[in-house]
C-alpha cells in the first residue's frame, strides 16, 4: 500500500500501542502453563498473530477477544508445520520450546526471516540432546525433542532471543541447566523475559549476564498478565511530538524493562522538550541540536533516532550499527538510501552511524518491507518542504498496524 504524508503539525493525546515483544513471551509461556491464562491488553500485530498460530499448533486452546486472549496449556501437539511469519522471535524463542516435544516438528517463515542464519539455534538445541536439520543454515528448520537439561553454550552478539527460547523451556525439563552466554546483546530483553517468568512462577538465576542456572521440574503457573505499552512503536510518537508538535503517550511504563525507554535519553540529549509522568510522556517542538547516543542494547531505536536527528542541527553520532544487519532489511543501509532521497545526508563508518540535520525533502521512498523504516520515513516526513510518498507502506502491521491511523488522529496528514 502506497501511504503519502504531507507535512502538518501534530498535537493531542494517544495511547501507547501494546508490546509485541511482552505479549509474544507471554503467550509462550501460557502455552507451557497449566490451567487458562488471560493476557490482557495484547498487540494483534502480525507477530503476535504469528505467535499465536504456533501455540495453537503446539496444543494450545485460544479465544481471540478485544483487549484480552484466553490460553489454556498444551494438551499435545495438534501441527506439525508451524509458520513463524516475518518474526525473529517467534522462529528463536519457539524452536526451543517446540524441541521439548518427542514429535519431528518444522518451523518455516516467509519473506525476510527466511534469509536469516539459524545455524545458531541449531548448534544450541544439539548441545541439549535435540536433533535439528536446515536448510543449509537457513529455515525451514525441523527438531525433535524431547530436549534434556544439561550445559549449553551460545553466542549473544546477533540477538538476545535464543536465549529468551531456552530460558523458557529448559525449566520444565526434569533435570537442571546452564546456560552460558558469550558477548551478550540487547540484555535489557532477558530482563524482561526473567519478568515474565516470574510472573509465571518461573525462576532462573542470572549470573551477571554470562551464564543462566536453571532450576528443572518446575511448573508454570496460569495467571492474568497485563501486557504493557510498547516503547518501541511509542518512540515514532515521541519523535513525531519533538519535530512538529505537542505529543503525549500515555500508558507508557516509566520504569519498565524495554530497553527502547532509552529513547528517552536520546530525546534529552538532542534537547528536546519534555515532561513524563507515572504513565505517559509528553514531547513538544523545540530547538534540536546533534546528539551522540549508543544504540547497542536497542538497536531498534536507530530508524526513530534518524528522523529525530534530522531535524538536529549539526551532526549526530549513534553508535551500534553492526546490529542492524540481520532485521526485516539490512537497515543501516535502507536508512542510508531512504533519507538521501529525502535530503539527509547519512554516513556509515564503522560501527557508527553519522547524520547531519537538515530539512527534509519531498520525495518517494521505499520501506524494504520493514515496519521501522517506513514509521521512520513517517515521522521525519511530518516536517518536511513537501509531501513524501512511503511505498509498501503495509508492512507496519508486523509491529504496529494502528500506526498511520494514530498519526491521523494526532491531526497528521495522511493519504492512502
Amino acid at each position: 500500500m502506497v501511504r503519502t504524508i504531507i507535512p502538518s503539525c501534530v498535537s493531542g493525546s494517544i495511547k501507547a500501542p501494546s508490546s509485541k515483544s511482552m505479549t509474544q513471551r507471554a503467550i509462550a509461556a501460557a502455552v507451557l502453563a497449566d490451567g487458562e491464562t488471560t493476557v490482557m491488553n495484547p498487540s494483534y500485530c502480525d507477530d503476535s498473530l504469528a505467535a499465536i498460530t504456533i501455540a495453537t499448533g503446539l496444543g494450545a486452546d485460544i479465544e481471540k477477544l478485544p483487549g484480552k486472549i484466553h490460553i489454556s496449556g498444551s494438551s499435545g501437539i495438534k501441527e506439525n508445520i508451524l509458520n513463524c511469519g516475518e518474526s525473529g522471535l517467534a522462529i528463536r524463542m519457539f524452536s526451543p520450546i517446540a524441541s521439548l516435544f518427542p514429535s519431528e516438528i518444522t518451523l518455516s517463515g516467509t519473506g525476510s526471516l527466511r534469509k536469516r542464519p539459524m545455524s545458531m539455534i541449531e548448534e544450541a538445541l544439539r548441545q541439549l540432546g535435540v536433533t535439528c536439520r536446515s536448510e543449509g543454515g537457513y529455515l525451514p528448520l525441523t527438531v525433535r525433542g524431547p530436549m534434556r537439561g544439561g550445559s549449553c553454550e551460545i553466542d549473544g552478539s546477533i540477538s538476545s532471543q535464543l536465549l529468551t527460547g531456552l530460558l523458557m523451556a529448559l525449566p520444565v525439563i526434569q533435570s537442571d541447566s546452564m546456560v552460558k552466554v558469550y558477548n551478550l546483546k540487547s540484555r535489557p530483553y532477558i530482563d524482561m523475559t526473567i519478568q515474565v517468568l516470574e510472573k509465571f512462577g518461573i525462576n532462573v538465576v542470572n549470573e551477571a549476564y554470562s551464564g543462566f542456572t536453571i532450576r528443572g521440574n518446575q511448573k508454570y503457573k496460569s495467571c492474568s498478565f497485563e501486557v504493557e505499552g510498547d516503547w518501541s512503536g511509542s518512540a515514532f510518537l515521541l519523535v513525531a511530538g519533538a519535530v512538529a508538535g505537542d505529543v503525549t503517550v500515555y500508558g507508557l511504563r516509566p520504569d519498565s524493562r524495554q530497553s527502547d525507554k532509552a529513547i528517552l535519553s536520546a530525546l534529552d540529549k538532542s534537547g528536546a522538550k519534555m515532561s513524563i509522568s507515572d504513565d505517559s510522556v509528553r514531547v513538544s517542538q523545540s530547538e534540536l541540536n546533534a546528539f551522540e547516543f549508543d544504540a547497542t542494547e536497542s538497536p531498534d531505536l536507530f530508524p526513530p533516532l534518524a528522523a529525530l536527528a534530522s531535524y538536529c542541527r549539526g551532526t549526530s553520532v549513534i553508535m551500534g550499527v553492526s546490529r542492524l544487519i540481520h532485521k526485516e532489511s539490512n537497515r543501516a543501509s535502507a536508512l542510508v538510501e531512504e533519507f538521501d532521497k529525502m535530503k539527509i545526508r547519512i554516513e556509515i563508518r564503522g560501527n557508527k552511524m553519522f547524520i547531519t540535520g537538515g530539512r527534509i525533502s519531498g520525495a518517494q521512498v521505499n520501506s524494504h518491507g520493514d515496519h521501522r523504516i517506513a514509521m521512520a520515513a513517517a515521522a521525519a516526513a511530518l516536517g518536511a518542504l513537501d509531501k513524501v510518498v512511503i511505498n509498501d507502506s503495509q508492512c507496519i502491521a508486523k509491529s504496529y498496524p494502528g500506526f498511520f491511523e494514530d498519526l491521523k488522529k494526532l491531526g497528521a496528514l495522511v493519504e492512502e
